[in-house]
């Protein structure tokens, strides 16, 4: 079972970082908009077990259902990410209790960031997951899901939805299904 914290304890962690997940062969990096309250005091990726990002990833056969039942990433989740060619970082990368507590001056700040992290370990897809922070950060107001027209470098860019239960109108079949399709195009098989 993830361990509980209070509050008070989970309050205590906002600002916090959590390190880039990226190994020296990463073809795909999926970007959070930015850490939670309970990923920086776990210190694991999408480490909340109400998360939909590992169901998700499990539905799209990048990860295999988990042995011990528990809900939420695993450090054992994002070792075999690494060496699957997977990768996360985030736009913000320090914690706060909701993504919309940030500023439209930090997401844009997060494209730079984002920007220079793919200069850095180029790999082939970056999959950025929310639409409404990739508009802020991209200033690209009108921007659907999907593929998108530019590239970061040479990376291919996608906005695929956000994994947070908040985003109540996409279920954990929609999202692996949307998070399939970079994986796809970065060269990852699926399954297995």
């Amino acid at each position: 079972m993830p361990p509980r914290f209070t509050r008070a304890e989970l309050e205590s962690f906002r600002g916090a970082e959590v390190p880039d997940l990226v190994g020296p062969r990463v073809r795909l990096v999926f970007v959070g908009i930015n850490p939670g309250l309970m990923t920086a005091a776990l210190q694991i990726h999408f480490g909340n077990p109400a998360n939909r990002f590992r169901p998700a990833l499990v539905a799209a056969g990048l990860l295999e259902p988990p042995a011990d039942g528990v809900p939420g990433m695993s450090h054992a989740d994002l070792a075999t990410l690494l060496s699957r060619g997977v990768g996360i970082t985030n736009l913000v990368p320090f914690a706060t209790a909701r993504a919309d507590e940030l500023t439209r001056a930090q997401l844009t700040a997060g494209r730079s960031r984002l920007e220079a992290f793919v200069v850095e370990h180029r790999p082939r897809v970056v999959a950025v997951l929310g639409i409404t922070a990739y508009r802020v950060a991209f200033e690209r107001p009108r921007a659907r899901p999907g593929l998108q027209p530019e590239r970061i470098g040479k990376a291919a860019l996608w906005v695929v939805p956000n994994p947070s239960g908040l985003n109540a109108h996409e279920s954990v079949a929609s999202l692996a299904a949307a998070y399939a399709e970079p994986a796809r195009a970065a060269g990852i098989a699926l399954g297995g």
